[in-house]
């Protein structure tokens, strides 16, 4: 089977601007991104795709791959379809999408996610899920939160706190989603093509675009540390876990 990483990087983030090359102690987020992607045995080959040739070129300065796609994907998964198949991806192909600013993820955690699409002929789609312990990540809108149903399926992704809880309890569960997701290429194609819904447009989460279009998504989950930039303002964050890790 061949399974092949692809880190979607634009350099016109509307709320960060060069995000993929903004430093973090002193080294290229993408470069961080790349690196743990490479501790993944399961990986065939990783490649960056971007429409910006200051990525490309820090790309290849440490010695990564990329592909030059287009710049008028309106989302990563877009991108990603172009990239698969500039590649030359057979059908069969599992593709794993992993974001240009996750520099913090536990390789063991794609192992993971990879596992349904291996196991499972019906499963076209898979992404990793952890529990919120901050209550201040359940009211963040930048933390997806997501519920599912009794096999692990998604129900619904959304930047509010689902559940809503009607009754005060100490026994609220909320799952954040990790925006890690592996295909099939041959759903990949079809995933892009299909229309924005209703749900996807007001909330800006293509993965909506599937559960409104019938395409269920496996949520495997995961409880590894993993850490997003959204702002700038969350470099320091990156910055002081590595720090302390050591």
């Amino acid at each position: 089977m061949q399974i092949v990483a692809i880190i979607p990087a634009r350099y016109d983030s509307s709320r960060f601007p060069g995000k993929p090359l903004a430093l973090i102690a002193g080294k290229p987020m993408i470069q961080w991104v790349y690196e743990q992607a490479g501790q993944v045995p399961d990986l065939s080959e990783i490649y960056v795709a971007t429409d910006d040739d200051r990525i490309g070129r820090c790309v290849h300065s440490f010695g990564g791959k990329y592909i030059v796609t287009s710049k008028n994907h309106l989302s990563g998964s877009d991108r990603l379809a172009e990239a698969a198949e500039i590649i030359g991806l057979s059908q069969e192909a599992l593709v794993v999408n992993i974001q240009g600013d996750q520099p913090v993820f536990p390789p063991s955690l794609i192992t993971r996610v990879i596992a349904p699409l291996l196991q499972e002929p019906e499963t076209d789609m898979a992404t990793p899920i952890r529990q919120l312990s901050d209550p201040a990540a359940v009211v963040n809108p930048n933390i997806v939160k997501v519920v599912f149903n009794h096999r692990n399926f998604a129900l619904y992704f959304s930047r509010s706190p689902i559940p809503h809880y009607r009754d005060d309890t100490q026994d609220a569960v909320y799952y954040k989603h990790i925006g890690i997701y592996v295909y099939r290429h041959e759903f990949l194609q079809r995933f892009v093509q299909l229309p924005p819904g209703i749900w996807e447009t007001a909330e800006k989460l293509e993965q909506l675009r599937a559960l409104e279009h019938g395409h269920p998504i496996k949520v495997v989950k995961t409880t590894g540390e993993t850490l997003e930039v959204d702002v700038p303002e969350d470099l320091a964050r990156v910055e002081d876990y590595l720090n302390r890790r050591g």
